[in-house]
Protein backbone atom coordinates (compact mmCIF):
# COMPACT_ATOMS: atom_id res chain seq x y z
CA UNK A 1 0.00 0.00 0.00
CA UNK A 2 1.46 3.64 -0.74
CA UNK A 3 2.43 6.10 1.79
CA UNK A 4 -0.12 9.26 1.61
CA UNK A 5 0.28 11.64 3.87
CA UNK A 6 -2.34 13.82 5.96
CA UNK A 7 -2.39 17.27 3.66
CA UNK A 8 -1.86 20.82 5.46
CA UNK A 9 -1.27 24.06 5.07
CA UNK A 10 2.05 25.63 6.21
CA UNK A 11 2.02 28.84 7.48
CA UNK A 12 4.53 30.89 10.05
CA UNK A 13 5.92 27.86 10.80
CA UNK A 14 2.78 25.76 11.57
CA UNK A 15 0.57 23.34 10.13
CA UNK A 16 -2.90 24.59 8.96
CA UNK A 17 -6.09 23.24 8.02
CA UNK A 18 -9.20 24.73 6.64
CA UNK A 19 -12.73 23.94 6.29
CA UNK A 20 -12.87 24.03 2.70
CA UNK A 21 -11.11 20.94 1.09
CA UNK A 22 -10.80 19.23 -2.57
CA UNK A 23 -10.12 15.65 -2.89
CA UNK A 24 -6.78 14.49 -4.40
CA UNK A 25 -7.31 11.40 -6.89
CA UNK A 26 -4.97 8.95 -7.88
CA UNK A 27 -5.12 8.89 -11.64
CA UNK A 28 -4.44 5.43 -12.26
CA UNK A 29 -7.41 3.61 -9.97
CA UNK A 30 -9.03 7.36 -10.12
CA UNK A 31 -9.51 6.59 -6.34
CA UNK A 32 -9.26 9.33 -3.73
CA UNK A 33 -6.60 9.39 -1.69
CA UNK A 34 -6.81 12.64 0.14
CA UNK A 35 -8.48 15.89 1.03
CA UNK A 36 -6.48 19.20 0.36
CA UNK A 37 -6.88 22.50 2.51
CA UNK A 38 -7.88 26.11 0.38
CA UNK A 39 -6.88 28.80 2.09
CA UNK A 40 -9.15 31.76 2.75
CA UNK A 41 -7.72 35.59 1.99
CA UNK A 42 -6.73 35.60 5.96
CA UNK A 43 -4.59 32.71 4.77
CA UNK A 44 -3.00 33.89 2.37
CA UNK A 45 -2.82 37.49 4.57
CA UNK A 46 -1.10 35.32 7.48
CA UNK A 47 1.29 33.54 4.77
CA UNK A 48 2.17 37.22 3.36
CA UNK A 49 2.74 38.46 7.43
CA UNK A 50 5.35 35.71 8.03
CA UNK A 51 7.21 36.25 4.96
CA UNK A 52 7.74 39.97 5.82
CA UNK A 53 8.98 38.96 9.06
CA UNK A 54 10.82 35.92 7.79
CA UNK A 55 12.83 37.46 5.00
CA UNK A 56 13.52 40.29 8.06
CA UNK A 57 15.26 36.91 9.39
CA UNK A 58 16.61 35.45 6.75
CA UNK A 59 18.22 38.19 5.01
CA UNK A 60 20.88 38.65 7.88
CA UNK A 61 21.04 35.19 8.88
CA UNK A 62 25.01 34.20 7.31
CA UNK A 63 25.45 32.66 3.86
CA UNK A 64 26.92 29.82 5.61
CA UNK A 65 24.25 28.75 7.89
CA UNK A 66 21.91 29.39 5.31
CA UNK A 67 23.78 26.99 3.10
CA UNK A 68 23.83 24.55 6.04
CA UNK A 69 20.03 24.48 6.71
CA UNK A 70 19.56 23.37 2.89
CA UNK A 71 21.92 20.64 3.28
CA UNK A 72 20.57 19.48 6.31
CA UNK A 73 16.88 19.70 5.02
CA UNK A 74 17.96 17.92 1.50
CA UNK A 75 19.88 15.07 3.48
CA UNK A 76 16.69 14.28 5.26
CA UNK A 77 14.59 13.93 2.03
CA UNK A 78 17.45 11.70 0.85
CA UNK A 79 16.70 9.67 4.02
CA UNK A 80 13.27 9.66 3.52
CA UNK A 81 13.51 8.90 -0.17
CA UNK A 82 10.67 5.75 -0.70
CA UNK A 83 8.21 7.64 1.40
CA UNK A 84 8.62 10.70 -1.10
CA UNK A 85 8.11 8.74 -4.03
CA UNK A 86 5.16 6.63 -3.02
CA UNK A 87 3.45 9.49 -2.09
CA UNK A 88 4.35 11.18 -5.46
CA UNK A 89 3.26 7.92 -7.80
CA UNK A 90 0.22 7.94 -5.74
CA UNK A 91 -1.13 11.92 -6.53
CA UNK A 92 0.52 11.66 -9.72
CA UNK A 93 1.25 8.05 -10.99
CA UNK A 94 4.38 8.24 -12.82
CA UNK A 95 6.36 4.42 -12.20
CA UNK A 96 7.83 4.27 -8.96
CA UNK A 97 11.25 3.85 -10.28
CA UNK A 98 11.01 7.72 -11.25
CA UNK A 99 9.78 8.95 -8.34
CA UNK A 100 12.44 8.09 -6.84
CA UNK A 101 14.26 9.47 -9.23
CA UNK A 102 12.70 12.88 -8.94
CA UNK A 103 13.47 12.97 -5.20
CA UNK A 104 17.46 13.04 -5.77
CA UNK A 105 16.63 15.39 -8.54
CA UNK A 106 14.89 17.73 -6.34
CA UNK A 107 17.75 17.17 -3.20
CA UNK A 108 20.45 17.98 -6.13
CA UNK A 109 18.89 21.37 -6.38
CA UNK A 110 19.08 22.07 -2.61
CA UNK A 111 22.55 20.78 -2.71
CA UNK A 112 24.28 23.05 -5.74
CA UNK A 113 21.82 26.15 -4.82
CA UNK A 114 23.53 25.70 -0.85
CA UNK A 115 27.14 25.64 -2.53
CA UNK A 116 26.37 29.06 -4.45
CA UNK A 117 24.41 30.50 -1.34
CA UNK A 118 28.05 31.05 -0.08
CA UNK A 119 29.30 32.36 -3.45
CA UNK A 120 27.04 35.63 -4.03
CA UNK A 121 30.05 38.16 -4.48
CA UNK A 122 29.61 41.05 -5.55
CA UNK A 123 32.78 43.23 -7.13
CA UNK A 124 35.20 46.22 -6.29
CA UNK A 125 35.23 48.38 -9.44
CA UNK A 126 38.77 50.35 -9.90
CA UNK A 127 38.24 53.98 -9.56
CA UNK A 128 39.93 57.50 -8.95
CA UNK A 129 41.46 58.04 -5.96
CA UNK A 130 39.48 58.70 -2.94
CA UNK A 131 36.38 57.00 -4.64
CA UNK A 132 35.34 53.52 -4.49
CA UNK A 133 33.12 51.87 -6.11
CA UNK A 134 30.95 48.28 -5.06
CA UNK A 135 28.26 46.31 -6.31
CA UNK A 136 26.86 44.52 -3.62
CA UNK A 137 24.28 41.49 -4.50
CA UNK A 138 21.30 41.67 -1.86
CA UNK A 139 17.95 38.91 -1.55
CA UNK A 140 15.19 41.01 -3.85
CA UNK A 141 12.64 39.90 -0.51
CA UNK A 142 9.28 38.10 -0.59
CA UNK A 143 8.74 35.48 -3.68
CA UNK A 144 5.77 33.86 -4.33
CA UNK A 145 6.55 30.73 -6.15
CA UNK A 146 3.87 29.23 -8.48
CA UNK A 147 4.98 25.51 -9.42
CA UNK A 148 2.99 23.25 -11.50
CA UNK A 149 1.95 19.18 -11.11
CA UNK A 150 4.28 17.56 -13.82
CA UNK A 151 6.84 17.10 -11.48
CA UNK A 152 5.47 17.59 -8.03
CA UNK A 153 8.62 17.36 -5.85
CA UNK A 154 11.49 18.70 -8.31
CA UNK A 155 9.39 21.78 -9.28
CA UNK A 156 8.77 23.53 -6.06
CA UNK A 157 11.96 22.05 -5.06
CA UNK A 158 13.65 24.42 -7.74
CA UNK A 159 11.64 27.56 -6.28
CA UNK A 160 12.52 27.04 -2.79
CA UNK A 161 15.88 26.53 -3.23
CA UNK A 162 16.93 29.54 -5.51
CA UNK A 163 14.80 31.38 -2.87
CA UNK A 164 16.24 30.17 0.29
CA UNK A 165 19.86 30.22 -0.83
CA UNK A 166 19.82 33.56 -2.22
CA UNK A 167 18.38 35.13 1.61
CA UNK A 168 14.68 35.39 0.63
CA UNK A 169 11.51 34.48 2.06
CA UNK A 170 8.76 32.36 -0.36
CA UNK A 171 5.18 31.75 -0.37
CA UNK A 172 4.97 28.30 -2.62
CA UNK A 173 1.47 27.60 -3.96
CA UNK A 174 1.83 23.78 -4.93
CA UNK A 175 0.03 21.91 -7.40
CA UNK A 176 -3.43 21.46 -5.65
CA UNK A 177 -3.75 18.21 -8.20
CA UNK A 178 -0.11 16.91 -6.49
CA UNK A 179 0.63 18.68 -2.97
CA UNK A 180 2.52 15.87 -1.22
CA UNK A 181 6.25 16.96 -3.12
CA UNK A 182 6.04 20.39 -1.59
CA UNK A 183 4.76 19.32 1.62
CA UNK A 184 7.71 16.41 2.12
CA UNK A 185 10.08 19.34 1.52
CA UNK A 186 8.63 21.79 3.73
CA UNK A 187 8.52 19.25 6.53
CA UNK A 188 12.07 18.51 5.24
CA UNK A 189 12.92 22.10 6.71
CA UNK A 190 10.89 22.34 9.30
CA UNK A 191 12.38 19.63 10.58
CA UNK A 192 15.66 21.11 9.87
CA UNK A 193 15.33 24.00 11.90
CA UNK A 194 14.42 26.63 9.21
CA UNK A 195 13.22 30.13 11.15
CA UNK A 196 9.18 30.46 10.81
CA UNK A 197 7.71 32.40 8.10
CA UNK A 198 10.90 31.89 5.65
CA UNK A 199 8.89 29.49 4.03
CA UNK A 200 4.85 28.75 3.77
CA UNK A 201 3.20 26.74 1.57
CA UNK A 202 -0.60 27.27 0.84
CA UNK A 203 -3.32 25.68 -1.95
CA UNK A 204 -6.39 27.06 -3.02
CA UNK A 205 -8.45 28.64 -6.24
CA UNK A 206 -4.79 29.40 -8.33
CA UNK A 207 -6.58 32.47 -9.62
CA UNK A 208 -7.51 34.00 -6.41
CA UNK A 209 -4.48 32.91 -4.63
CA UNK A 210 -2.17 34.50 -7.62
CA UNK A 211 -4.50 37.51 -7.91
CA UNK A 212 -4.57 38.28 -4.01
CA UNK A 213 -0.59 38.07 -3.63
CA UNK A 214 1.11 39.45 -6.95
CA UNK A 215 -0.52 42.78 -6.08
CA UNK A 216 1.18 43.16 -2.47
CA UNK A 217 3.92 45.68 -2.48
CA UNK A 218 5.68 43.09 -0.10
CA UNK A 219 5.58 40.35 -3.01
CA UNK A 220 8.80 41.46 -4.92
CA UNK A 221 9.36 38.31 -7.33
CA UNK A 222 6.69 36.12 -9.15
CA UNK A 223 8.44 32.99 -9.93
CA UNK A 224 6.03 30.49 -11.97
CA UNK A 225 6.55 27.24 -13.92
CA UNK A 226 3.47 26.32 -16.29
CA UNK A 227 1.87 27.07 -20.01
CA UNK A 228 2.45 29.84 -21.69
CA UNK A 229 -0.94 31.16 -21.50
CA UNK A 230 -1.20 31.46 -18.03
CA UNK A 231 2.55 32.55 -17.53
CA UNK A 232 1.71 35.63 -19.84
CA UNK A 233 -1.29 36.20 -17.71
CA UNK A 234 0.76 36.65 -14.56
CA UNK A 235 3.11 38.47 -16.33
CA UNK A 236 0.82 41.15 -17.39
CA UNK A 237 -0.55 41.22 -13.61
CA UNK A 238 2.89 41.84 -12.29
CA UNK A 239 3.98 44.27 -14.70
CA UNK A 240 0.91 46.15 -13.41
CA UNK A 241 3.15 46.46 -9.77
CA UNK A 242 6.36 46.73 -11.34
CA UNK A 243 7.47 42.93 -9.55
CA UNK A 244 9.87 40.85 -11.23
CA UNK A 245 8.82 37.67 -12.77
CA UNK A 246 10.76 34.75 -12.91
CA UNK A 247 9.03 32.73 -15.99
CA UNK A 248 9.57 29.01 -17.08
CA UNK A 249 6.33 27.92 -19.56
CA UNK A 250 6.02 25.62 -22.22
CA UNK A 251 8.02 23.81 -25.28
CA UNK A 252 7.64 21.96 -28.18
CA UNK A 253 11.23 20.46 -28.25
CA UNK A 254 12.33 19.42 -31.81
CA UNK A 255 14.67 16.57 -32.23
CA UNK A 256 17.08 17.14 -35.57
CA UNK A 257 18.30 13.63 -36.41
CA UNK A 258 21.52 13.97 -39.56
CA UNK A 259 22.17 11.53 -42.13
CA UNK A 260 25.83 10.50 -40.15
CA UNK A 261 23.89 9.86 -36.54
CA UNK A 262 23.82 6.58 -34.89
CA UNK A 263 20.41 5.86 -36.14
CA UNK A 264 19.56 3.21 -32.90
CA UNK A 265 20.67 5.62 -30.33
CA UNK A 266 18.85 8.37 -31.87
CA UNK A 267 15.73 6.06 -32.32
CA UNK A 268 16.10 4.33 -28.94
CA UNK A 269 16.87 7.04 -26.55
CA UNK A 270 13.76 9.23 -28.44
CA UNK A 271 11.66 6.22 -27.30
CA UNK A 272 12.53 5.58 -24.17
CA UNK A 273 12.83 9.73 -23.35
CA UNK A 274 9.41 10.76 -25.20
CA UNK A 275 7.64 8.86 -22.43
CA UNK A 276 9.04 8.91 -19.71
CA UNK A 277 6.19 10.74 -16.81
CA UNK A 278 3.96 10.07 -19.62
CA UNK A 279 5.43 12.58 -21.89
CA UNK A 280 3.85 15.39 -19.20
CA UNK A 281 7.83 17.54 -19.69
CA UNK A 282 8.03 20.94 -20.84
CA UNK A 283 11.44 19.78 -22.23
CA UNK A 284 10.10 16.23 -24.06
CA UNK A 285 11.47 15.52 -26.77
CA UNK A 286 8.49 15.84 -29.17
CA UNK A 287 8.50 16.48 -32.98
CA UNK A 288 11.46 14.44 -34.62
CA UNK A 289 12.73 15.79 -38.15
CA UNK A 290 14.74 12.77 -39.57
CA UNK A 291 17.01 13.38 -42.56
CA UNK A 292 15.25 10.89 -45.56
CA UNK A 293 18.24 8.55 -46.12
CA UNK A 294 17.36 7.21 -42.62
CA UNK A 295 13.78 8.05 -42.34
CA UNK A 296 12.95 4.46 -42.72
CA UNK A 297 15.11 2.86 -40.21
CA UNK A 298 14.70 6.00 -37.76
CA UNK A 299 10.94 5.10 -37.74
CA UNK A 300 11.14 1.42 -37.49
CA UNK A 301 13.35 1.51 -34.42
CA UNK A 302 11.65 4.19 -32.80
CA UNK A 303 7.86 2.86 -33.06
CA UNK A 304 9.09 -0.62 -32.13
CA UNK A 305 10.08 0.47 -28.73
CA UNK A 306 6.95 2.95 -28.36
CA UNK A 307 5.10 -0.02 -29.15
CA UNK A 308 6.81 -2.18 -25.88
CA UNK A 309 6.23 0.65 -23.46
CA UNK A 310 5.30 -1.40 -20.12
CA UNK A 311 1.94 0.92 -19.27
CA UNK A 312 0.43 0.64 -15.85
CA UNK A 313 -0.10 1.63 -12.14
CA UNK A 314 3.53 3.18 -11.66
CA UNK A 315 3.27 1.28 -8.30
CA UNK A 316 3.83 -1.67 -10.33
CA UNK A 317 7.05 -3.25 -10.69
CA UNK A 318 8.51 -3.33 -14.60
CA UNK A 319 5.99 -0.09 -15.14
CA UNK A 320 7.77 2.32 -18.03
CA UNK A 321 4.87 4.64 -18.12
CA UNK A 322 1.84 5.49 -15.57
CA UNK A 323 -1.34 7.45 -16.23
CA UNK A 324 -1.81 10.72 -17.19
CA UNK A 325 -2.08 13.15 -14.55
CA UNK A 326 -5.72 14.64 -14.75
CA UNK A 327 -8.57 13.70 -16.43
CA UNK A 328 -8.40 16.64 -18.59
CA UNK A 329 -5.70 15.10 -20.06
CA UNK A 330 -6.48 12.00 -22.23
CA UNK A 331 -9.76 14.16 -24.45
CA UNK A 332 -7.21 16.61 -24.88
CA UNK A 333 -4.39 14.41 -26.51
CA UNK A 334 -7.03 12.48 -28.65
CA UNK A 335 -8.16 15.91 -30.25
CA UNK A 336 -4.82 16.16 -31.01
CA UNK A 337 -5.11 12.74 -32.36
CA UNK A 338 -7.97 13.02 -34.60
CA UNK A 339 -7.26 16.14 -36.36
CA UNK A 340 -3.49 14.76 -37.27
CA UNK A 341 -5.45 11.95 -38.72
CA UNK A 342 -8.15 14.05 -40.51
CA UNK A 343 -5.42 15.82 -42.22
CA UNK A 344 -3.27 12.74 -43.85
CA UNK A 345 -0.88 11.96 -40.80
CA UNK A 346 -0.01 8.36 -40.36
CA UNK A 347 -0.96 6.66 -37.05
CA UNK A 348 1.96 4.07 -36.73
CA UNK A 349 1.19 3.13 -33.44
CA UNK A 350 -1.29 4.03 -30.46
CA UNK A 351 -3.54 6.90 -30.53
CA UNK A 352 -6.55 5.57 -28.62
CA UNK A 353 -7.33 5.98 -24.96
CA UNK A 354 -7.11 2.55 -22.52
CA UNK A 355 -9.99 0.88 -21.43
CA UNK A 356 -10.95 0.83 -17.56
CA UNK A 357 -10.15 2.80 -14.76
CA UNK A 358 -7.54 5.61 -14.82
CA UNK A 359 -6.20 8.18 -17.21
CA UNK A 360 -4.57 6.34 -19.70
CA UNK A 361 -3.21 6.52 -23.29
CA UNK A 362 -1.64 4.69 -25.22
CA UNK A 363 2.09 5.57 -26.44
CA UNK A 364 1.36 7.19 -29.59
CA UNK A 365 3.31 7.75 -32.87
CA UNK A 366 2.54 9.84 -36.00
CA UNK A 367 4.09 10.04 -39.24
CA UNK A 368 4.02 12.32 -42.26
CA UNK A 369 2.19 15.18 -40.53
CA UNK A 370 1.78 18.12 -42.32
CA UNK A 371 2.48 21.60 -41.04
CA UNK A 372 -1.47 22.35 -41.00
CA UNK A 373 -2.15 19.88 -38.06
CA UNK A 374 -2.27 21.18 -34.88
CA UNK A 375 0.21 19.05 -32.95
CA UNK A 376 2.99 21.10 -35.38
CA UNK A 377 2.32 24.15 -32.96
CA UNK A 378 0.01 23.17 -29.55
CA UNK A 379 2.86 21.26 -27.39
CA UNK A 380 0.52 17.66 -26.71
CA UNK A 381 2.17 17.36 -22.87
CA UNK A 382 1.51 13.64 -23.07
CA UNK A 383 2.74 10.46 -24.70
CA UNK A 384 2.63 11.39 -28.61
CA UNK A 385 5.37 11.50 -30.78
CA UNK A 386 5.77 13.63 -34.14
CA UNK A 387 8.30 12.01 -36.53
CA UNK A 388 8.61 13.71 -40.24
CA UNK A 389 11.18 13.25 -42.96
CA UNK A 390 13.44 16.19 -44.01
CA UNK A 391 15.74 16.87 -46.82
CA UNK A 392 18.33 18.48 -45.00
CA UNK A 393 20.09 20.43 -42.17
CA UNK A 394 18.59 23.80 -42.97
CA UNK A 395 15.00 22.63 -43.32
CA UNK A 396 15.25 20.87 -39.93
CA UNK A 397 16.47 24.05 -38.53
CA UNK A 398 13.38 25.82 -40.01
CA UNK A 399 11.07 23.26 -38.97
CA UNK A 400 12.42 23.81 -35.49
CA UNK A 401 12.66 26.91 -35.32
CA UNK A 402 8.44 26.97 -36.73
CA UNK A 403 6.74 27.42 -32.68
CA UNK A 404 6.59 30.24 -30.58
CA UNK A 405 8.80 28.01 -28.13
CA UNK A 406 12.37 27.63 -27.76
CA UNK A 407 13.06 25.76 -24.23
CA UNK A 408 14.55 22.79 -25.18
CA UNK A 409 16.29 21.50 -28.66
CA UNK A 410 18.09 18.26 -29.55
CA UNK A 411 20.24 17.27 -32.35
CA UNK A 412 21.69 13.41 -33.08
CA UNK A 413 24.99 14.12 -35.06
CA UNK A 414 28.73 13.59 -35.30
CA UNK A 415 29.67 16.53 -37.63
CA UNK A 416 30.93 19.11 -35.93
CA UNK A 417 30.01 21.31 -38.60
CA UNK A 418 26.11 20.59 -38.38
CA UNK A 419 26.59 21.01 -34.51
CA UNK A 420 28.33 24.51 -35.06
CA UNK A 421 25.01 25.03 -37.45
CA UNK A 422 22.44 24.19 -34.77
CA UNK A 423 24.27 26.07 -31.71
CA UNK A 424 23.95 29.04 -33.63
CA UNK A 425 20.67 28.87 -35.61
CA UNK A 426 18.51 26.91 -33.49
CA UNK A 427 16.09 29.26 -30.99
CA UNK A 428 16.37 27.46 -27.86
CA UNK A 429 17.68 28.42 -24.52
CA UNK A 430 18.85 24.39 -24.11
CA UNK A 431 20.06 22.67 -26.80
CA UNK A 432 21.65 19.02 -26.19
CA UNK A 433 23.50 16.45 -28.78
CA UNK A 434 23.62 13.01 -28.99
CA UNK A 435 21.94 13.34 -25.59
CA UNK A 436 18.33 14.17 -24.20
CA UNK A 437 19.18 15.83 -21.37
CA UNK A 438 18.02 19.45 -20.98
CA UNK A 439 18.48 19.96 -17.16
CA UNK A 440 21.09 19.35 -14.37
CA UNK A 441 21.33 21.89 -11.38
CA UNK A 442 24.38 22.94 -12.27
CA UNK A 443 23.29 24.16 -15.75
CA UNK A 444 21.10 27.31 -15.90
CA UNK A 445 17.52 26.50 -17.67
CA UNK A 446 15.00 28.46 -19.45
CA UNK A 447 13.58 29.38 -22.57
CA UNK A 448 13.04 32.14 -25.18
CA UNK A 449 10.57 33.35 -27.14
CA UNK A 450 7.25 32.57 -25.47
CA UNK A 451 8.71 29.38 -23.38
CA UNK A 452 9.57 32.16 -20.56
CA UNK A 453 12.12 34.50 -19.50
CA UNK A 454 14.98 34.23 -16.89
CA UNK A 455 16.97 31.40 -15.72
CA UNK A 456 16.83 28.68 -12.91
CA UNK A 457 19.99 26.24 -11.72
CA UNK A 458 23.87 26.79 -12.36
CA UNK A 459 25.51 29.87 -11.70
CA UNK A 460 22.94 32.23 -13.06
CA UNK A 461 20.36 30.69 -11.10
CA UNK A 462 20.04 33.07 -8.23
CA UNK A 463 20.44 35.99 -10.56
CA UNK A 464 16.63 36.44 -10.42
CA UNK A 465 16.40 36.49 -6.44
CA UNK A 466 18.47 39.34 -6.00
CA UNK A 467 19.29 42.43 -6.64
CA UNK A 468 21.74 44.86 -7.72
CA UNK A 469 23.28 47.74 -5.12
CA UNK A 470 26.11 50.16 -6.71
CA UNK A 471 27.53 51.51 -3.97
CA UNK A 472 29.87 55.00 -4.56
CA UNK A 473 32.30 55.92 -1.64
CA UNK A 474 33.94 59.30 -1.81
CA UNK A 475 36.55 59.34 1.14
CA UNK A 476 38.80 62.07 2.48
CA UNK A 477 42.36 62.06 1.68
CA UNK A 478 44.73 62.59 4.35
Amino acid sequence: MSIYPDLHLYINGAWRKTPETMPVVNPATEEEIGRLPHARQGDLDDALEAAEAGFRIWRRTPPRERADILVKAAALMRERQEEIAQSITAEHGKPLAQARLEVIRGCEFFEWDAGEAVRTYGRVIPSASGVRYVVHHQPIGVTLGLSPWNFPMSQPARKIAGALASGCSIILKAAEETPAGALHIVQAFHDAGLPKGVLNLVFGTPSDISTHLIRQNSVRLVAFTGSTVVGRQLSGLAAQHDTRVLMELGGHAPVIVCEDADVELAALSGALRKYRNAGQVCTSPTRFFVHESIFDRFLTTFVERAAATVVGNGIEPGVEMGPLANERRVPALLDLIEDAKSKGSRVCTGGEAIEGKGYFLQPTVLANVPDTARVMQEEPFGPLAVINPVSSLDEAIHQANAVLYGLAAYGFTNRADYIDQMTDEIEAGNISFNTLEASLPETPFGGVKSSGSGREGGTEGLANYQIVKNISHSMKIV
